[in-house]
Formats: structure tokens, sequence, C-alpha cells
């Protein structure tokens, strides 16, 4: 995703990859204004690149070089995973006058050190060892989402070595917030009038093994809802399901305001893809997992990462992937190619026929489709509460998006679910239902466990 680059100047950014990416360019915005880079003739406009497939490097590549045709006079800033783990992709380009690497783009001095770009080209490439920074500073958790809902980033890097990522190398070891900076954040976002708070980060569930005394993740999302009682939603960015703790679990089954929204790093459903990963769970895990939460939340729905055409993969393994699906009832599904990183253990292992890759990748796309459509013909009658956002739009509680919503940005309402459009649900037009069809419509609620 990118944000639309103009010719007024200023500090712009241009984002690829995940939400978490998406958060931090706002910090590296604000850091960049502070340093005065939006003064400059021209303006200043800060590329955060991925590092997750190599497409996502060529559509950065491109991206550069379509921002210097439409801004010749910007000084351009290269940041992000793939300038951490291949600045010399981008130190090669001719547009690129500044390549930062991720722990620096997210410090004022960083950008503030030299102002006129007057530098050599050894001094283009500024990326520290990654592996060596530690520091858990609160620029980690200054991330927000405008005024319908804020993500506050928890924790970086990952300890995992998965053999098909390249993205500890682009973050760096696992580090952590402490929770009373986090809590302390959370409250000042709900004083200032945000509903719902989403908690991020590279490896969330890895929280906290660097900080005294271990606090978990669950641990984490009790105190910011005892100690945050004024705050309507609580919200989990994507998890790995092995490194669920009992706290979180028994948050998940009696606390209403942990929203029903898991969003589980699968990957694969086959246990012989699962160990060439070196995935640290089996499919047998991922299944008990879903079943248990659904015993707890009977609301709870899932999203899923999953890979297609992982080196090795055959029909059968592919099989076991598609059959997951419904085995876990997973409802919102991101499927992704595989792609070659190299200096991953998996780019040197038997590959998948890149057609067969698109093939494989096309019939999980169809088959979240599926699951998507029935989720949603299942909610229409239903009455949902949805945090309103621009344009008519919302969220439901389970993250569904909503259509035809009437309110104030950022604020609440209640909604009756006349229909659907594929990919979002549609509202009805006032908001409102009529008097004589409340009653029924709390006790069918009520009866489904929604937990309004």
């Amino acid at each position: 995703m990118s944000k639309i680059v103009d010719k007024t100047g200023g500090v712009q950014s241009i984002t690829f990859g995940c939400r978490l990416n998406t958060y931090e360019s706002e910090v590296m915005e604000r850091k960049a204004a502070e340093a005065g880079l939006g003064d400059l003739a021209g303006g200043a406009i800060l590329i955060n690149t991925c590092a997750v497939t190599s497409e996502a490097v060529r559509q950065a590549k491109q991206k550069i070089r379509r921002a210097r045709k439409d801004n010749p006079d910007a000084r351009i800033i290269v940041t992000g995973c793939a300038a951490q783990t291949e600045p010399d992709t981008f130190a090669d380009m001719d547009e690129v006058d500044l390549i930062i690497g991720n722990e620096d783009k997210l410090h004022a001095h960083s950008y503030r050190a030299l102002p006129d770009f007057g530098v050599n080209d050894l001094e283009r490439v500024r990326v520290n060892d990654i592996m060596s920074v530690r520091e858990t500073a609160l620029h980690m958790i200054e991330g927000m989402g405008g005024r319908v809902r804020a993500f506050v980033q928890v924790q970086n890097g990952c300890d995992h070595r998965c053999t098909f990522c390249i993205i500890p190398f682009g973050r760096g070891n696992s580090r952590s917030v402490p929770m009373g900076e986090v809590v302390t954040q959370i409250q000042r976002l709900v004083e200032s009038g945000h509903n719902e708070i989403v908690i991020t980060g590279v490896d969330t569930t890895s929280y906290g093994g660097d900080l005294p005394g271990a606090p978990s993740l669950g641990r984490l999302v009790q105190t910011i809802l005892s100690q945050v009682p004024e705050l309507p939603r609580l919200r989990l960015s994507s998890i790995d399901s092995i490194e669920v703790d009992e706290p979180l679990m028994e948050a998940i089954s009696s606390e209403q305001r942990l929203m029903p929204h898991l969003h589980l790093s699968i990957q694969s459903g086959d246990n012989m893809i699962l160990k060439r990963m070196k995935r640290r769970h089996l499919r047998e895990h991922t299944i008990e997992f879903c079943h248990k939460v659904k015993e707890l939340r009977p609301d709870m729905v899932f999203g899923a990462d999953l890979i297609a055409g992982f080196p090795t993969e055959t029909d059968l393994m592919f099989e076991n992937t598609l059959k997951i699906i419904d085995e876990c009832g997973l409802t919102f599904i991101h499927a992704f190619p595989y792609s070659i990183r190299a200096g991953t253990p998996a780019a040197k292992m038997p590959q998948v026929a890149s057609k067969m890759i698109k093939q494989r990748a096309k019939i999980l796309r169809q088959r979240a489709a599926e699951q998507l459509n029935r989720h949603l013909e299942s909610l229409i009658g239903t009455r949902q509460k949805i945090l309103v956002e621009p344009d008519g739009r919302g969220r439901s509680e389970q993250y569904i998006q909503v259509e035809n919503v009437a309110g104030t940005i950022g604020e609440i309402v209640e909604v009756k679910i006349v229909g659907h459009s594929g990919n979002a649900l549609i509202a009805d037009s006032l908001n409102k239902l009529e008097e004589t069809d409340k009653p029924a419509v709390f006790e069918e609620a009520g009866s489904a466990g929604a937990g309004f």
C-alpha cells in the first residue's frame, strides 16, 4: 500500500508491506519533519520497503523511479526491511539520495544529520547491524492510525529462523516495550478519543521474553484491560498460536473487550512442510488451538497466513493446507505465493515450478473468497457493533468491513446487517431497527453467544 505522492513538498511516505510498516511510516514522517526535511525545496519522500517477497522489492524500485520522475527536486530516502537486508540494491539507483536502516528510520537525528544531502557514495548508505539493537525506546509505540483506531507497537524483531523468512535480518532480534510504558501510551490514546487499540509487533506472542520477569502477551493484555477500563476495544494483530499462554486464553474466554478476531501465522497445513519451514507447530496443534478457542469464545473468527508452493510441496501436501482451512474454520485468509529470498535456507531447497505456485495460490484465494462469502451470509439479519470509519464505512468486532454506516468517525454504533457485497457487510441505511424488531434481535444475538 502507499500514500499518494504529489509535488507540494513537505514530508511524504510511500509504504510497502505489513501494517507495522504502515504505522512506523507515521513515526518516520514526524521525525523527518522535526529534522527540517519538509522545509527543503522539493520536500522529502520516504520509501518504507518490505523484504517479504522479491515482488515487494521490485515494486519498491518501480515506485522509487516514479517518485523521482514526478518529484525531480525531492530528496528520496529509502528505508525499511529491504533497505536493511539488501542496501546495495537501492544504492545502485541514481534516484536515491539516502538509504537508512530499519532502526535509524525512527529517530529524528537520522534525518537531521545530513539536511543538505551533500554526501558521497559511501555516506549514502546508513545501515547498521540490526542484530546488535537492544533498545526498547518509546518510539516503538508511537505509531498511530488516525482518529479511528490506534496501533501500538509493543514488540519488534524475531528470534526464530523460519527457513523462508528474511525478516529477522531486517528487524533484528526480539525486543519488547515494558508494560508500564505500553499502558501509559494506551491511556493517552483513549483519553484523546480512540475507541479501539490494536497491539502489534513483528512476533507479538514472543512479547516480554527479554524483559525483567518475562511478562507474557497474556499478562500484557490482562493488564491493559484492567488498568484502562475506559477502553472499549482491544485487538491483537497477527499471533503465533503455539506461543499463546494461559493468561491470554483466559482473556479470550472472559474479556468481551478483547475483540473476537485472531490472525494466525499458520503458513502450511502439512507437517512435513512445516518441519522444512522450521516452524514450531504441527497441523494438529493449530487445529486443537482453534477448536479450544471456539469453545471458549463461540463468536471468535480466525484469519491466517498461508504460503503456496513452498519448496518440495507436493499435490498431497498442498491438499493438507487446503483441508486445514475447513478444519480450523478459517474465515480470512492471506494467501502468498512462495518467493525465493536470497540467503534463506529455503532458497537452496528443490523449488516448485513457478506456474504451479501461481495455480496453488489462486486456489487458496478462491477458497478464501468462498469462506468469507459463507461467513458474510451467516451474518445477514444480525445486529453488529461497528466502529465508524470515513466514507460511510466501519469495522465490526470481528474486523469485517461494513458499508453504509452512519455516524461520527471513531464512535461505535449498532447496526442491522441487511446484506453483503462479497467483501463487506451492508448495514441498514439509518443504523437503527424498527422498535418492534429490537427484542427478537437481542434474544437471537444472546442465544448465539455473540457477546453483545
